[in-house]
């Protein structure tokens, strides 16, 4: 097969594909070039930075010959998947492969804010040494509180025990009795009680921000709120809002409303830490997203 690779993938994986036989181009197109290329390409594997949208596929449509879109990642609301899906093309993802590395950044950015990792290294390259204003938090006895309990906000959660934090989550789904060690609560409760905020639920774009001034009221005063699942879950000027009231004691980001993003006044705040969409960037979890997308190609060819 022909197979478009858009946003980069691991080398043995690539190395893996060819060596079956298959033709894989690793080149990233703007949407014109895209719409045009895939109308000869069997499958495509994107991360973020690619967007398959409905124009996208149409174009494909034209030729039939497009059997698989696959995202190198846990979610795909870079992909227009319903649509995708109800023409006959495949829509597959990654969702085992970087879980732990997406935890462990989440966890990352907690120390950094709890201990001011983030803004220590920027004011003592300027020359300064605040070794006063800086006198932080220990996670141990903390309560963590988890938006969403998929396969990173479990892997966290087991990161955060270890710390000696207190774990409580909310899902769509309800308790998940399997995991007695943490503690199902209601969204109000968990935004009230919290030390420490973590999202981890999909992006709905039709249905705006999901943390907006409203919940950022609800939550405990000085809470840390931390966000590396996508940045259209969070309204930004709120966010804000809430940084300058000293509302929330901090904001560590990973994932922001528009990418790369432009809004120099988050991203310099002194009580914000953040990183550039990274949270499956890790050796480790690249080679698993990887293996993974060789073995859906693979099944599909059984």
């Amino acid at each position: 097969m022909k197979i478009l690779v858009t946003d980069g993938m691991d080398k043995d994986a690539i190395s893996t594909l060819r060596t079956k036989g298959h033709e894989v181009i690793e080149q990233f197109y703007e949407i014109d070039q895209l719409n045009e290329k895939i109308k000869n390409i069997d499958v495509i594997i994107v991360r973020s930075a690619t967007k398959i949208r409905k124009n996208t596929i149409d174009s494909a449509l034209s030729t039939k010959k497009l059997k698989m879109v696959i995202r190198g990642g846990v979610g795909i609301d870079n992909i227009d998947y319903e649509y995708a899906r109800s023409k006959g093309i495949i829509v597959n993802n990654t969702p085992k492969a970087s879980s732990a590395a997406v935890a462990e950044l989440a966890l990352s950015h907690m120390f950094s804010l709890a201990r001011f990792i983030g803004i220590a290294n920027a004011t003592m390259r300027e020359g300064q040494w605040n070794k006063k204003e800086y006198k932080g938090i220990e996670l141990n006895n903390k309560t963590l509180g988890l938006i969403g309990f998929g396969r990173i906000a479990k892997e966290l959660a087991k990161r955060a025990n270890a710390l000696g934090m207190k774990v409580i989550y909310n899902d769509i789904l309800g308790e998940n009795n399997q995991y007695k060690q943490y503690k199902y609560v209601e969204l109000d409760q968990l935004l009230k009680t919290s030390d420490f905020i973590s999202m981890h639920i999909p992006a709905d774009p039709s249905k705006g921000p999901f943390i907006d001034k409203e919940k950022i009221n609800k939550m405990k005063d000085g809470v840390y709120f931390i966000n590396t699942s996508r940045g259209a879950l969070v309204d930004e000027l709120a966010l804000l809002d809430g940084l300058n009231s000293n509302k929330l004691g901090g904001a560590g980001l990973d994932v922001f409303m528009e990418e790369p993003t432009k809004n120099s006044e988050l991203i310099n705040h002194a009580k914000v830490s953040v990183t550039p969409h990274i949270g499956a960037s890790t050796k480790e979890a690249q080679k698993r997203i990887g293996e993974e997308i060789v073995n859906i190609i693979e099944s599909m060819e059984e």
